[in-house]
Formats: structure tokens, C-alpha cells, sequence
């Protein structure tokens, strides 16, 4: 609990040793012969320090001086953060130490701190501020920093020898814009639960190996990094990021459950997600994600020991906690602008939006417990730990559901703020989000944040055009972007470099997996100078009448008969019949919302019907 500032200013004076009283009032000019008694100091300084005084006074501090008073006098508890200053300002003004002292004279006349330390910081006292409020106005707000376009490179970093200065290369940024993606993943994933495809265990709910690999085939341009395979000394590897997360997400979203054998099995909000708008299956995935307790992504941070046992789990902060901080900090990133994760981290300090990942830093190391404990260092805020599990949240949750693009470089060297870390020699990043650079809030991520009432799903934009033929090939008369080009191969089979030929089984399959007929419509008729071929529209109409020929009408299950007669007993009982239909001479079909009544139903028939 912090402690509230001095109630007067004659109190905080008292607590000044008289060394310190008497440059004060010179600063006062308080007429010689100076009074020598501490208290006849206090009591002259207290009635010098008018309103009018204080104006003259103010007029002598310089920018930093006056932005450190206002930040205290308008400030949460009254006293001087320094290291929320810094992070908002840059650096500490003149006259105030690295642990808060003042040191200078004239700022003692607004910013109060002991002599005697008592780990105080500077404040002002109560009937000071109300002097001061009269002519210093509010602090301005923290500004966050953001660009209109992706830059193509980032500036890294390079080792250098001891006391030598370091160097800087540009390193090319990778940039993956998620909100078509996170659409075209759901379905994708989902499709693979459906067919028993994926799996977790039955004890912590971690996808598989062989689970994540799978996801990692469907992807929408792959996972953003993929596993070497190979074993290395160092974690040269930053593996799978969003083939991890999809598992976490459709458990803690509920649209997917464990089942038998440790297979995930699809839930009844699982399967309306396939005919339900996917921005509001991803907006649901994401609030009931916030609040899980499935998973601390913290955990992800392979390097950092201690967390698993003893103390170190005991002192971890709660993960829903730290998930609300992250998600209000994107709401503050202005939609379609790209923002510098350091900046929106840095922004996020500056406005009270900190958190901390655990109570107890020395719990946790890097390396060696002994030598390599975090609790060396730990200075509460921007401090490394919390700042990898920021880049966490970011990268593999918020970009996987689509909320945000991001642009990226390899993790390995990507930041050095831990290499004077003992034990440092042995890793190559702190965390496989170490290489995230930027990102940019989405339409789709304003609409899953609350920021946006409505959301009108956005069509990649037109940059290539094609020519179409008869025969339904298609050829890029122009180089396609990268989302282009993704979505024709969703609809046709690629035949040589830059042709496709439109293919009804692969275009049903992506109306199976959640795309609309239309898509594919506007997206030729926009890149395409000609009318469409007459062929070509009777693909887009045959494809438009089987896409809503068929309707998903829920689950059933099939029961076969030991004989014709008892499956002609039960379709000719009334109460049977109304809950099943047949399905040859032994078979019959029972809805699963039925499959209670038709139990009752065939139990006064005086059969049972076997367990799933």
C-alpha cells in the first residue's frame, strides 16, 4: 500500500534536516539574518511559499521539472512514479535522483521527500496541491506513435565485443494479415475435430505433436514459424505458434470438448459455428478465452524456469488478469494503423496499463536458479518477464483469432535485453515472440473488442487481374498479392505458374469449410475487364445452388436391427416411429436431441438400445 503524502507542508519540511532548509531560503530570498532553529526555518519557508511565490518559482523550472510536479499532483497516490516517468518522458528530470530524492532546492518547493529515507517517493503535501492546482494545469496524456504502412525492414542489433559500440543491420520483416486467415483457420480447424483428426491429453488438454502438425497443414499460409526437427544445443527453433493455439481456443471457446481416448469432440456450439457468421464465432472464442483458466500462455516461455513447481507456481498472477490488461492495450491502437509493439508496451506502462507476472521474481530464472534467479533485476515495470508474455497474447492468440496483423522477423537475436543475463550464452532468444515487430488492429479485431457495433467482413483488395476462359481456366494477366492467391487456390487447382482451372469438388469443399459462393463471384467479376465466359457463370450458378441445396440439420445416430421384424415392431409403434426413420430392412436413424424419448419409447417395447 502506498503511503498517502505528507497532510501539510509543514509536516514535510520537519523531514528535512536543516542542511536542506537553508538553500531553500535562498532560493526564497529570505532576508539575512537567516533564522538558524529548525523550526523557525519551517515556519518561514511555510509562509513564504504563497501562491504568488510559487507562480515566480514556477516560471524558473524548467519543461521536465514542471511535467514531474504535474505529474504528482494530478497523479494516482500523490507521490512522484520515477519509473512511470521515464517510460512516458524518456528520462528523469534534473534534481531528482534514480530512487526519488530531490535534490534540487528550488524543486524542494513543490516535491516534498525525506532526508531520513523511508523509501518514500517525492510528493506534494496536501495544502501545497491546493495552491498549486490554481495555476498548473494537467499533465498531457501519453501519446502512442503509429504508422499508416508496414515498414519493410527492422533495425537489429548485432554482438559486438566488450567496450566496443554496437552495430545495426536491417533485417526484412515478414508481414501476415490475420483477418482473412482467422476465418478460413476456424473452419479448417474445426473440419479436422469433426473427423476425429485432432488430439490432446487427458490430463493438461496439450494438443499433440502430431495435432499441432496437422493444424499446421491447414493454416491459411502455414504456421508462422514450422519446427526444424533437428536437436541443437541452443532453441534455435521458435515452432509452432498458431497450430498450438488453435486447440486452447476451440476448448476454452467451447466449441470443441475431450473426449474418449483423448480426441476432441465437437460440442452443439461447435457445429452451429459451421452455418454461424464467423466473426461471431471468433468474437465468442476470444471473450471466453479472456476469462479461461485452461492455460497459462505464460508456461510458453520455455526458458524461464521455476514456474512449475513449488514457490514459482505459487506466485504466478492470475492469467485472466494479465489477458484483460493486453486486451484493453489494443483497444488504445488506433484501427488500420501499425503500432510498434515496444511502443504500445511502452504506451500501455505510461497509462497505468501494467500488470505483473508474478509476485515473487526470484522464483523464476533463466538457466541456474542460484545465478540466473530474475529477481536480480526485476524493476516491476517493462521489466522482461512481462513484456515476453505481452508479445505472447499478441502473437499467438490475438492474431491467431484474426484481431490483429502482425509483421515479424525470426526470434533468434531478435532482442537483447537479456544477453548480459547470466546464462544467457546457452539460448538464442528468451521467447519464441522475441522477433514480433508490429501490429495493426483489424476491422475484425475493433468488432471482437467491443470498439465497433457492426462488422461488414472486408474482401481482399483488388491488386491482379485475370483472364478467363471457357474451358474455366484462369490466368494472372498481373502479379496477384498473397491473399489473391490464397483465395483462387481455395476454388481451383493450380496448373501451371499463374494459370488455375475452376474445380467444383474444391470449390463445394471450401462451402463445406464455411466460404460463401458469392465470394468467388466478386472476386472475378472485380478482376476480370470482360464479362464473365458463359461457362463460367454456369460453374458460379451450379456452385450457388449446391452450396444451399443441403442443410446441416444436427447429429443422428444408426441403430441396425437383429432382425426385419423388430425394426418393423418399432416403426409401426406410434411413440417409436415419431423418433426415428428407417433406413433399409434392419437399419434405423434416431436424431440425437431424440435419442432419450426413442430410449423410452422401445424400453415398453422391451428393448435397449446399446451405449454410444
Amino acid at each position: 500500500m502506498i503511503e498517502p503524502p505528507p497532510a501539510t507542508l509543514k509536516v514535510a519540511l520537519n523531514l528535512l534536516n536543516a542542511t536542506s532548509l537553508v538553500p531553500m531560503m535562498a532560493v526564497l530570498a529570505v532576508p539575512k539574518p537567516r533564522p538558524t532553529r529548525k523550526a523557525e526555518m519551517v515556519d518561514v519557508l511555510r509562509r513564504r511559499l504563497t501562491v504568488e511565490t510559487l507562480k515566480e518559482l514556477w516560471e524558473q523550472l524548467d519543461e521536465k521539472q514542471q511535467l514531474a510536479v504535474a505529474e504528482t499532483l494530478y497523479g494516482d497516490g500523490g507521490r512522484f512514479d520515477a519509473s512511470r516517468f521515464r517510460v512516458k518522458y524518456g528520462d528523469l528530470p534534473q534534481g531528482i535522483g534514480e530512487y526519488g530524492p530531490v535534490k534540487s532546492p528550488l524543486l524542494r518547493c513543490f516535491l516534498q521527500s525525506p532526508d531520513r529515507s523511508r523509501g518514500l517517493s517525492p510528493s506534494v503535501p496536501r495544502d501545497l496541491a491546493e495552491k498549486l492546482r490554481k495555476f498548473v494545469s494537467e499533465p498531457p496524456d501519453a501519446v502512442l506513435e503509429s504508422v499508416a504502412e508496414c515498414p519493410d525492414v527492422a533495425l537489429r542489433e548485432q554482438p559486438s565485443g566488450y567496450g566496443k559500440e554496437p552495430t545495426f543491420e536491417d533485417v526484412a520483416l515478414v508481414r501476415r494479415d490475420m483477418e482473412q486467415a482467422a476465418v478460413q483457420d476456424l473452419f479448417a480447424v474445426l473440419r479436422l475435430i469433426d473427423q476425429g483428426r485432432l488430439a490432446v491429453s487427458a490430463r493438461t488438454r496439450r494438443p499433440s505433436a502430431k495435432t499441432v502438425e496437422r493444424i499446421g497443414e491447414v493454416l491459411q499460409g502455414g504456421d508462422f514459424f514450422k519446427a526444424s526437427g533437428k536437436r541443437r544445443r541452443r532453441n534455435d527453433d521458435a515452432g509452432p505458434i498458431r497450430g498450438f493455439a488453435w486447440p486452447w481456443l476451440v476448448q476454452a471457446g467451447g466449441l470443441a470438448e475431450l473426449a474418449g481416448g483423448g480426441k476432441l469432440l465437437l460440442t452443439a456450439q461447435g457445429r452451429k459455428a459451421f452455418s454461424a457468421p464467423p466473426w461471431e464465432t471468433l468474437r465468442q472464442v476470444w471473450r471466453r478465452w479472456l476469462n479461461s483458466s485452461l492455460l497459462d500462455e505464460f508456461s510458453r516461455m520455455d526458458e524461464v524456469k521455476g514456474q512449475f513447481r513449488g514457490r514459482g507456481r505459487g506466485a504466478l498472477t492470475s492469467a485472466p488478469r494479465r489477458r484483460a490488461v493486453v486486451a484493453e492495450g489494443i483497444k488504445e491502437c488506433p484501427p488500420g494503423r501499425w503500432v510498434e509493439v515496444d511502443e504500445l508496451f511502452r504506451f500501455m506502462y505510461a497509462t497505468d496499463l501494467d500488470f505483473s507476472v508474478t509476485r515473487d521474481p526470484w522464483t523464476l530464472y533463466l538457466v541456474d536458479q542460484e545465478y540466473g534467479s530474475f529477481g536480480y533485476d526485476n524493476n516491476g515495470g517493462g521489466d522482461e518477464l512481462e513484456l515476453r508474455y505481452f508479445l505472447c497474447v499478441l502473437f499467438e492468440y490475438a492474431a491467431t483469432l484474426g484481431l490483429v496483423d502482425v509483421a515479424f522477423t525470426d526470434p533468434c537475436g531478435a532482442r537483447r535485453d537479456f544477453t548480459s543475463r547470466w546464462g544467457a550464452d546457452y539460448v538464442s532468444f528468451l521467447s519464441r515472440y522475441d522477433g514480433l515487430e508490429l501490429i495493426r488492429l483489424n476491422p475484425l479485431g475493433a468488432y471482437c473488442l467491443g470498439m465497433a457495433r457492426r462488422y461488414e467482413p472486408s474482401t481482399p483488395p483488388v491488386k491482379g487481374r485475370l483472364s478467363l476462359f471457357t474451358d474455366l481456366r484462369v490466368r494472372a494477366s498481373s502479379d496477384l498479392s498473397a491473399d489473391e492467391r490464397l483465395l483462387i487456390e481455395t476454388y481451383a487447382r493450380a496448373e501451371a505458374e499463374g494459370v488455375w482451372r475452376l474445380d467444383i469438388d474444391r470449390a463445394l469443399s471450401a462451402i463445406e469449410s464455411g466460404h460463401d459462393a458469392t465470394q468467388l463471384r466478386d472476386f472475378l467479376d472485380t478482376r476480370d475487364e470482360q464479362p464473365l465466359p458463359e461457362t463460367v457463370e454456369a460453374f458460379l450458378r451450379r456452385l450457388e445452388q449446391g452450396a444451399s441445396a443441403l442443410t446441416r440439420r444436427g447429429q443422428a445416430f444408426l441403430i441396425e436391427c437383429a432382425s426385419e421384424r423388430v425394426a418393423d415392431e418399432i416403426t409401426a409403434n406410434p411413440n417409436a416411429a415419431r423418433y426415428c426413420l428407417r433406413a433399409g430392412r434392419l437399419r434405423l436413424v434416431v436424431p440425437a436431441e431424440s435419442e432419450a424419448k426413442f430410449r423410452k419409447a422401445v424400453h415398453l417395447l422391451g428393448y435397449a438400445v446399446p451405449p454410444n
